[in-house]
C-alpha cells in the first residue's frame, strides 16, 4: 500500500507540472471572468493555502488510491469462497466495501472544493488517476519481494527523473514553482504558508517512507519477529499495533524547523523514513524480544 501511495504521489507532482491547475482561492482574484471587480468572495481556512499547482487534485488522488488498494485487497479474500451463502455474502461485502469507497472520495472530494483549494474538476481527475494507479501497481510482483537494493533504485530513480524535469524545464524558462508566488499574494493569512504543502516536501516525505519501509522490511529485526513463530500469535499482532500506534503519535510532537528550505527537507526526509522503519522493524522487534524474555522467565 505504501509503494503504490508513493508511486500515486510521484504521479501527482509530474501531472501538477504539466497541466499547471490553478486554485480556486488565487485564480478568482486574477482572472477577467468577472467584470467591475465582482469577483466571488471565497472564504478560506487554514489548510487552504497550499502552494502547489491544483491539478489533479493530491489529496483525491491519495485518498482513491489507498482506498482502493484496501478494498480489492479485502475483496481478494471473500473471492475465494465457493458454496451459495458465501457468494451471497462477497456480494454483500462487495458492494458495502465499494459503497464506502465512493462515500469516501465523495466526502473527501467535496471537502476540497469546500475550502476554496480545488475545482471540482481537480478532484474527479484526481480520484480517477489514483484509480489507473493503483489498479496498475497493485498487481505488480516484484514490489512483494523488493530487496533493500531495488528500493534505493526505486528512490534514485523518482528522485532524479523528478529533480531532471525541473531543470530541464527550468532551463527553457518554464519556471515550475509559479504557483507559490500566487499563494503567498493571495492567501487571507501569511500564518497559513506552509513549506510542507510545496511540491519538493511532498517529494521527500514519499521517498523517506519507502526508503525506511525497504530498510525496515530487509532488516534483521523484521526477519527475526515478523516472520518467526511470534508472528502469528494474535497478542504479538495487537501489541505491536497498539505500540505503533503510540509510537506515531510520539511522531507527531516531532516538530521540524523550516527557517532553512534545505535543513527543512532533509530532516522531513529522516522523519519519514524513520517512521515505517519503526513501525515495520523496530516495535515488532522490542514486542518479540519481550514475549520472548516473558517466555524464558515462565519457563
Amino acid at each position: 500500500m505504501i509503494w503504490v501511495a508513493v508511486i500515486g504521489d510521484w504521479f501527482n507532482l509530474i501531472f501538477k507540472w504539466i497541466l499547471f491547475g490553478h486554485r480556486p482561492y488565487w485564480w478568482v482574484q486574477e482572472t477577467m471572468i468577472y467584470p467591475n471587480q465582482s469577483s466571488p468572495c471565497l472564504e478560506q481556512f487554514p489548510i487552504t493555502c497550499e502552494t502547489g499547482p491544483g491539478s489533479p487534485s493530491g489529496h483525491a488522488m491519495g485518498s482513491s488510491c489507498v482506498w482502493y488498494v484496501m478494498v480489492t485487497a479485502a475483496l481478494s479474500y471473500t473471492v475465494r469462497w465457493k458454496d451459495k451463502s458465501a457468494v451471497t455474502l462477497h456480494r454483500l461485502t462487495w458492494s458495502f466495501l465499494w459503497s464506502i469507497f465512493w462515500i469516501i472520495q465523495i466526502s473527501v472530494c467535496i471537502s476540497r472544493v469546500f475550502i476554496a483549494t480545488h475545482f471540482p474538476h481537480q478532484v474527479i481527475l484526481g480520484v480517477f488517476a489514483g484509480i489507473l494507479v493503483a489498479e496498475a501497481f497493485e498487481h505488480t510482483p516484484a514490489i512483494q519481494t523488493a530487496s533493500l537494493r531495488m528500493y534505493i533504485k526505486t528512490n534514485l530513480f523518482l528522485f532524479i527523473f523528478a529533480l531532471g524535469f525541473y531543470l530541464v524545464l527550468k532551463l527553457l524558462d518554464i519556471d515550475l514553482l509559479w504557483s507559490v508566488p500566487k499563494a503567498k499574494k493571495w492567501c487571507a493569512n501569511p500564518d497559513w504558508i506552509n513549506i510542507d504543502t510545496t511540491p519538493f516536501a511532498g517529494l521527500v516525505r514519499n521517498l523517506g517512507a519507502l526508503f525506511g519501509l525497504g530498510f525496515g522490511i530487509n532488516s534483521e529485526m523484521f526477519v527475526t519477529s515478523c516472520k518467526g513463530k511470534n508472528s502469528c500469535k494474535i497478542s504479538f499482532r495487537i501489541l505491536c499495533i497498539a505500540a505503533s500506534l503510540a509510537t506515531l503519535q510520539l511522531y507527531n510532537f516531532v516538530k521540524i524547523p523550516t527557517h532553512t528550505e534545505y535543513l527543512f527537507y532533509i530532516l522531513s526526509f529522516c522523519k519519514s523514513a524513520a517512521m515505517p522503519l519503526t513501525v515495520v522493524a523496530l516495535v515488532p522487534y522490542c514486542v518479540h524480544s519481550l514475549m520472548r524474555s516473558t517466555e524464558k522467565k515462565l519457563n
